[in-house]
């Protein structure tokens, strides 16, 4: 069985990036071969120094013009969104369709779409006072947040939480479930 290739994208912290490179090190059958960010000052690329593993940073134009071609040369078998903000082109959508995972701090379809990411939804979550939260892994489509939905885990909430709070509970559970569930999609989707 040949290696599989993951292209991970990123645009600040990177603690899901580095949680992912970690849990895949020791598997020889995959192997991230790219970390791209639209951000050359995201804390992410000083995370992945050490891991030896080739990055990116790319504006608006590459991003446009020139970025479906460099995915192409890697072949990659699946593209990871990790914190990346910006919209997924349609024609990348369609070229890598059902290859393209997301993971969004809420269970959708609630506190979704655009605009909708980081302390922004744990805002949104406590002014809904909702019972509970959690995060949403799913294949990513043409619309923010509406694509098929692998995974979801969630967790309680009490009138006591903050959006900090919330947000560490979010990292746990990310933390916890994002490399099992890519691993689990990569070695049986199409």
């Amino acid at each position: 069985m040949k290696t599989k290739k993951l292209i991970l994208f990123a645009s600040g912290n990177g603690s899901n990036v580095e949680n992912i490179i970690k849990y895949f090190q020791s598997n020889s059958m995959v192997r991230v071969v790219l970390v791209a960010s639209n951000n050359k000052n995201a804390y992410v690329l000083e995370r992945i120094k050490s891991y030896n593993i080739e990055s990116l940073v790319f504006d608006k134009y590459f991003y446009a013009n020139k970025m479906l071609s460099l995915l192409d040369s890697y072949k990659p078998d699946l593209i990871i969104l990790a914190g990346f903000l910006w919209k997924i082109p349609n024609e990348w959508i369609e070229k890598y369709r059902d290859k393209i995972i997301n993971i969004h701090p809420s269970l959708l379809p609630k506190f979704g779409g655009k605009g909708m990411y980081g302390d922004y939804v744990h805002e949104a979550v406590i002014k809904a006072k909702v019972k509970k939260t959690g995060i949403t892994i799913h294949v990513i489509d043409q619309n923010y947040d509406k694509g098929h939905i692998l995974f979801q885990s969630s967790f309680s909430l009490n009138s006591k939480d903050t959006i900090d709070s919330i947000s560490k509970k979010v990292q746990l559970e990310e933390k916890k479930y994002y490399p099992k569930i890519i691993e689990e999609y990569l070695f049986n989707c199409k």
